[in-house]
């Protein structure tokens, strides 16, 4: 059991109490964990509980407001000259046709079409805007009547908004502090701050399955498959976690949506999210098929894609999420025969970097909600934010690169897909270590190196399935770590 008094010492300022009945609330007002985190650690007492309930739930409908507030908002922007601030996901647009800026709250309703920001704003609050085309902030809105022939519409306008990031993130301290515990311990650290209950696992590979979720978030351009039975989790995960991903779940999902609008002349989702998740895969429609292929072989490839005159380059990782029952979960077999057919070309399959093994996750259950003290989840959230900077790419990818050694011939595509799985848990699980002689090699061979070349040796063997004439034969090369390393770890050099 994780000792709680040595994890709050070691994380001073964002450790907060998390309770299942409290959770439990926000979960049913629709409120993501980081802002639940946030919210909690805002109003409780010293001992990280809330005592006042209905003064929280004053704040939380004040803070957060619901579709049911939408005219409370206008009419107050409309009379009073501006509305009360709140928190909201705001995305902006720059229209390129009448040279104006927009914004739209998809959670209240708000559209482009009946909002704009007016030029002196821009320049005051772009810089907390322009880098994300929007994202979480606190919101004030304000509202311009009509006023023919320039405006002869009314439209809400953006007074202010500030980006929300409530803690000051420092990764040297966070590396400090990890470098307190053990492997072990590290990793019901980390499922705590993500609402799980380690006591819930059976062992360390279950753990490990379900940290490896967590790779999108930390590393870019990371794209992996994951089915699984259903009740695992997975759409909790990656839709209400972190603010910096994008949950598909079902419908209708156009090239248009995904990677650029030719008629708008707006990028689509990956240029504006670190991942995009397809939940529910197999009920996923594609209205033209082949473009959405053409467009992923491109963009996986190589992170951008072209579009008419239009480049579109994004670090977002491509995620499929699918449901399969636990008896299909065979590595052996064709695991992939219910995805949409979009998925079922061999050349698109190959740019998956590695496939999760749901299978190796417990349905969920009230065994695994956390309940105690835990790391912040918007804290932990905007760690691995930082983890996706090109400094901290370069970093931990120069350990991974001199810790592994790999034959001449291997294939281009497994080592890439091999070393950026290895990068991706190196941030998670060993964050401080920095140099490749500070890993504890037995460590690294068991929870980085041999899960990835697993995690890429199905998608092989997948491939191999399913084009055998292309992929028969052509197996993953040996992935090993390098010889100076092992004698440094043996004591030999």
């Amino acid at each position: 059991m994780l000792d709680e008094k040595k994890l709050r010492e070691a994380f001073p300022n964002t450790t907060v109490f998390k309770d299942q009945n409290l959770i439990a609330t926000f979960k049913s007002a629709s409120i993501p964990a980081f802002l639940r985190d946030w919210i909690v650690k805002k109003k409780a007492g010293v001992d990280g509980q809330i005592h006042d309930m209905d003064d929280l739930r004053r704040y939380m409908n004040a803070i957060i407001p619901r579709r049911d507030d939408l005219l409370a908002i206008q009419e107050s922007a409309r009379n009073n000259g501006a509305s009360k601030k709140f928190l909201a996901r705001i995305d902006i647009r720059f229209n390129v046709a009448n040279n104006t800026v927009s914004f739209e709250i998809p959670d209240l309703g708000i559209t482009h079409s009946e909002t704009m920001v007016e030029d002196y704003v821009w320049e005051r609050i772009k810089n907390e805007l322009v880098q994300k085309s929007g994202g979480w902030g606190l919101v004030q809105l304000g509202y311009l009547p009509p006023e023919k022939p320039e405006r002869p519409r009314g439209k809400l306008t953006l007074l202010e908004f500030k980006n929300f990031c409530p803690y000051t993130v420092n990764l040297e301290a966070y590396r400090a502090a990890r470098a307190h515990f053990t492997i072990e311990e590290w990793f019901d650290v980390l499922l705590g701050a993500i609402d799980y209950n380690p006591e819930g696992y059976q062992d360390w590979v279950e753990k490990h399955t379900m940290l490896t979720r967590l790779l999108p978030f930390i590393e870019p351009r990371i794209n992996l498959v994951e089915l699984a039975p259903k009740g695992t989790g997975k759409s909790y995960l990656f839709g209400r976690v972190g603010k910096y991903g994008w949950l598909v779940s079902g419908g209708t999902l156009s090239r248009a949506k995904m990677f650029f609008d030719i008629a708008k002349k707006q990028p689509g989702l990956v240029a504006n999210n670190e991942f995009v998740a397809l939940d529910e895969i197999q009920s996923i429609e594609f209205p033209d098929p082949g473009e959405m292929q053409g467009a992923l072989k491109a963009y996986m490839e190589a992170g951008e894609a072209t579009f008419g005159d239009k480049r579109v380059v994004g670090s977002a990782g491509i995620i499929l999420l699918g449901n399969i029952p636990q008896d299909d979960m065979n590595i052996e077999g064709d695991m992939f025969r219910t995805l949409p057919e979009v998925f079922r070309e061999s050349a698109l399959l190959d740019r998956f970097h590695g496939f999760i093994q749901g299978r190796n996750i417990p349905r969920m259950n009230e065994k695994l909600k956390i309940n105690g003290w835990a790391l912040n989840t918007e804290y932990f959230s905007e760690i691995m934010h930082l983890m996706r900077n090109q400094s901290e790419n370069v970093l931990y990818r120069s350990v991974v690169e001199n810790l592994v050694s790999y034959p001449a011939g291997a294939d281009t595509r497994d080592t890439e897909a091999i070393l950026r799985i290895c990068t991706a848990y190196l941030k998670l699980f060993f964050p401080h270590v920095i140099k490749p002689e500070m890993i504890d090699i037995t460590e690294f061979k068991r929870y980085c190196l041999r899960p990835a070349v697993q995690m890429r040796t199905i998608i092989r063997t997948q491939l191999q399935i399913i084009d055998s004439a292309e992929y028969g034969g052509k197996n993953v090369a040996a992935y090993t770590v390098n010889e100076k390393f092992e004698k440094m770890n043996r004591g030999e050099g």
